[in-house]
């Protein structure tokens, strides 16, 4: 049943990937890494692959397709020249305003109706499923992204 029940929310996460994917033009790692930039604002890549729960290696990567997209633009700092930060273009912005919710509007209803208790309990189990399938030091992009477009 657990088996099972994971097949189908992967099935459906894949679908809404695509879906959201199509509609911005971006993979959904690219989507994560814009929508980090914008909460933390002016950051690092180490920042950005904590938040995104990304690799650096793969930040990187898609920082160098978001800024040939000229989505983001990244300079050095002034106090140390070795850390470069990243931030959003106005280009960016526009597009991370058009990126529709990650979660169906069916889940996003039912998750809003449930109490506060039940949307703990649920986020609680799927960390723990998460856990226990040592998914924890994976890095999802590769399996999100096929070469340049989106999945």
């Amino acid at each position: 049943r657990i088996f099972k029940a994971i097949r189908r929310i992967v099935r459906a996460i894949d679908l809404r990937s695509r879906d959201v994917s199509k509609a911005v033009g971006l993979t959904i790692p690219q989507i994560v890494v814009l929508q980090s930039v914008e909460e933390l604002g002016e950051v690092t890549t180490k920042e950005i692959s904590i938040q995104a729960d990304l690799s650096a290696a793969t930040v990187v990567m898609i920082l160098d397709k978001l800024e040939s997209k000229h989505l983001i633009e990244r300079y050095r700092s002034k106090v140390d020249r070795r850390i470069v930060h990243s931030r959003l273009t106005r280009q960016g912005q526009e597009v991370l305003d058009q990126v529709p919710p990650m979660l169906h509007d069916e889940f996003r209803a039912s998750l809003n109706a449930a109490t506060r208790l039940r949307q703990g309990a649920l986020c609680e189990a799927i960390e723990a499923i998460a856990e226990m399938m040592d998914a924890g030091h994976l890095d999802a992009a590769p399996i999100l992204m096929t070469e340049d477009k989106p999945v």
